[in-house]
This record gives C-alpha cells, sequence and structure tokens, in this order.
C-alpha cells in the first residue's frame, strides 16, 4: 500500500478500550507510521467531549465562575486513562501547567487545544511512538489565516526525523507562539496536512461511521453505502450537509493526489468509501452518488419587467445584501426575475427591513418572500452521461405529491439542486431514492 496517514476521531479515542482498538488497527499495517488524534470523545450516550469541556472551563473562568470542580473532572478523565492504558506521560504535571496558564487568562484557542495535545501524548507512549506537537508546525498568520505552503514545508521536515510519530490534531500555532485552533472537527485537516507533508499514499480517516452513505439514514431507512466518490461530488454533498468529514480537509489531499478512506475503527475489516479525483459513473453502482440537503431557508423573489436589459440590476441586488452581512446560498434567474436564496440563520430578524430595501433601491415590480423552505441536492458524476434524470427525479417528486418550488442545476450537471417546503422535506429525500437506488 506505501505510506500510510491516519486520523482518529474522538469517538476513537474516547476510552482505554477505543484507544486499544486503534493500536490493533496501526499494528495490522506497519505502513500506517503518522497518526493525527483527536481529544477524547463521548464514552457512553449523556457523556461529555472533552473540547466541549475545556470550552465551558474556559467560559467560567472568563465570567468569574467558579472552575476548580470542572478542571478536575477533566483533569481525572486523563489520569484514568492514562492509568488504564498503563503509560506514564506526566498528565498530573501537565494539568499544573494548564491550571497556571488558566489563571493568567488563557485563550480559549489553548485551552480547547489541549485536549488534542494530552490525547496525542497518551496515545503516542501506548503506540510506542514519538510525539510531535503541531505547535510550531501547523502556521497561521498574525491575522489567524492558515498558511499552506509554510505549513507543509514545516511539517515535512519535523516529520523527516521521525520514523513514526503520533500528532495532536486541531491547533497550531501564531507567528507570536499563540495557540490558534481551526475550526471543529479541525483535526479532519491536520491528518491531510500530516499526509501530505510526509508523502502519503493514503490518507485514512478513523470515526464511528463505516464511510459516506448515499443518503442520511435518519431519513431513508438501510441507505447503501457509497463505496467510492470523486472530491468534486464530496464537496456538494457535504456544502448540503453530509458531514462525515470536515470539508476543508479535502483541500490538502486534493492538491497533492492523495486519495482519503474514510473507515470505522469498530468496524475495521470495512472498506469504508474512498475519496479521490478519479471520477466514476457513480460510487454505489448507480446514476447518482448521494441525495443530501438542509432545511431553514427562505427564498426572496424579485421581478422587475425588462430586468434583463437593465445593467447592473443584479449587482445593487448583491450589494444590498452584502450591506446586511447576509450571504447567499443560490442565485436561481428567469428573463425577468430573479431569487435569492438565504439561510435563515444569516437572516434572523432583518427580512422586513432587507426587503423595503430590495424595493426602495431596485425599484422591483414586486418581490415575493417564501418561507420554511428546504434544499436537497441530488449528485453524481454520472448524471450527465445519463439521459433522462431529470425527467426522472421531477416525476419521483410530483408521484410523492411534492411541490417543487425551485430548481437549480450547475452547467456540469453532476448537481440537481430542488428547493421544496420543509414539510415535505423528508418525503422528497425518500422519494428521490426511491427513484435512483434499487432496493437491496
Amino acid at each position: 500500500m506505501g505510506l500510510v496517514a491516519c486520523k482518529f476521531g474522538g469517538s476513537s479515542a474516547a476510552d482505554g478500550l477505543q484507544v486499544r482498538k486503534i493500536r490493533s488497527i496501526v499494528e495490522y499495517n506497519p505502513d500506517r507510521r503518522y497518526i493525527v488524534v483527536s481529544a477524547p470523545g463521548k464514552r457512553f450516550d449523556g457523556d461529555n467531549k472533552i473540547t466541549d469541556m475545556l470550552y465551558l472551563l474556559r467560559s467560567h473562568a472568563e465570567h468569574n465562575a467558579p472552575y476548580e470542580q470542572l478542571l478536575q473532572v477533566i483533569k481525572e478523565r486523563f489520569l484514568g486513562l492514562e492509568a488504564d492504558l498503563g503509560v506514564s506521560v506526566g498528565i498530573a504535571g501537565e494539568f499544573e501547567v494548564i491550571e497556571e496558564n488558566l489563571g493568567k487568562g488563557a485563550s480559549a484557542d489553548y485551552l480547547a487545544s489541549r485536549g488534542e495535545y494530552l490525547s496525542a501524548k497518551l496515545i503516542a507512549a501506548f503506540l510506542g511512538y514519538d510525539f510531535v506537537d503541531a505547535a510550531g508546525l501547523v502556521l497561521f498568520n498574525d491575522k489567524g489565516k492558515f498558511l499552506y505552503e509554510e505549513t507543509n514545508a514545516a511539517l515535512g521536515e519535523a516529520l523527516s526525523h521521525h520514523e513514526r510519530a503520533v500528532i495532536p490534531g486541531f491547533y497550531g500555532t501564531l507567528p507570536d507562539g499563540g495557540i490558534k485552533t481551526f475550526t471543529r472537527g479541525g483535526s479532519d485537516i491536520t491528518g491531510a496536512l500530516v499526509a501530505r507533508a510526509a508523502g502519503a499514499d493514503v490518507y485514512e480517516n478513523w470515526t464511528d461511521v463505516s464511510g459516506f452513505l448515499m443518503a442520511d439514514p435518519r431519513i431513508v431507512e438501510n441507505p447503501k453505502a457509497i463505496s467510492r466518490i470523486s472530491y468534486k461530488e464530496l464537496r456538494e454533498l457535504s456544502y448540503m450537509g453530509a458531514s462525515v468529514l470536515h470539508e476543508n480537509a479535502i483541500y490538502p489531499a486534493r492538491l497533492a493526489g492523495i486519495p482519503i478512506n474514510i473507515r470505522n475503527t469498530n468496524i475495521p475489516q470495512d472498506p469504508g468509501t474512498i475519496i479521490s479525483a478519479t471520477e466514476t459513473d457513480s460510487g454505489s453502482g448507480g446514476v447518482i452518488t448521494g441525495i443530501a440537503g438542509n432545511r431553514d431557508f427562505t427564498v426572496i423573489a424579485i421581478y422587475k419587467n425588462m430586468m434583463s436589459n437593465e445593467t447592473g440590476f443584479i449587482k445593487r441586488v448583491l450589494s444590498i445584501l452584502e450591506d446586511y452581512d447576509i450571504p447567499i446560498e443560490h442565485i436561481p434567474s428567469g428573463v425577468d426575475t430573479v431569487s435569492v436564496v438565504i439561510a435563515d440563520k444569516f437572516l434572523g430578524d432583518k427580512l422586513g427591513d432587507l426587503i423595503e430595501d430590495l424595493e426602495r433601491k431596485t425599484g422591483a415590480d414586486s418581490i415575493e418572500v417564501f418561507e420554511k423552505m428546504s434544499l436537497i441536492a441530488t449528485v453524481g458524476t454520472g448524471m450527465a452521461k445519463v439521459p433522462g434524470v431529470a425527467a426522472r427525479l421531477f416525476g419521483a417528486l410530483y408521484e410523492a405529491g411534492v411541490n417543487i418550488r425551485m430548481i437549480d442545476q450547475g452547467s456540469s450537471e453532476m448537481n440537481i439542486i430542488v428547493g421544496v417546503e420543509t414539510k415535505d422535506f423528508e418525503a422528497a429525500i425518500r422519494a428521490i431514492y426511491a427513484a435512483f437506488v434499487e432496493p437491496a
């Protein structure tokens, strides 16, 4: 197989039992030489993730609320893991440093990063691998912007001195040495960065699911697994809510041409899903690769007679939305109409004022607002090669009694997005899935 870089998520590092599974997986294939780990996750329903507790710890300290008991709970979790694994990495001393820094006003990023830092130290000792800190290697500029090439050079140089190493995910450093974290789930990004810097042949991302499914199993019963998917298809599905892998983790691996293999720590024999640049007809053996969607959108439909002859109309619409700091999901348009699709979380209570400004500054003849909307994306590179895909999709929604309020398809013909009323969201996904996927 060649050199393999692995990332193990929080569920894989939750307790001693799970960490022993990591060791079994790593020892099974000696090519698994560089390991990135997350902070310990939930051990059982109702348990807390270490990262959540660390953020809460920072909040208590910031608001002068008692935090000693919470700090002790976090400390005992790591002490228990240290004892269970039978290693000695100085957890008690590490918490003396954390408590001292907490008293000095340590940042939220620093405290949150300690989950990955301590997890990596423990797992490195348990595996007999070197511990390589991400601090000083994963680099951000003074404005917090991530530095891809500088990081690649620093990581590559550091890893060249270690045959086998465990690296904490999720964080890096600013020019002044301060800790800077990625967004939640950022250990996926660190894993991809390590894979690229090490020149890995494969980046394995181990989690608690066996790769991607063609649809949300909470909506579709026993959806088929996706064996292979292209970077482009994954980007489309991730954008619409299919979240197994942090979407920014795709870029470093794609840049280096490294395939990503999503695997299940609890079922290591499952081959999972391969993500690569190769575009196949479908990773599931059919016309489409997957279906994903999001709820809670508002569509603002703007009509103006002879809009197509008016220069700068759409620019004015976009400028107004920019003034309100509102990003746009999609802009379907016609000859005299343009619609803007906005996620409700960005719209908030701005709708009334926004409509007034749009009417006044664009001179629109009419504006209609459609609330409680949902978007559903049907994705597959093979769709462009098969006649009648759109007809089959729209026919399935018609048969299910779902009214389509919006249609958007990119020029690549890899993705058809439909807007439906949120009350029809789940029925629409089930109808589309049934139309394209043969029963197992």
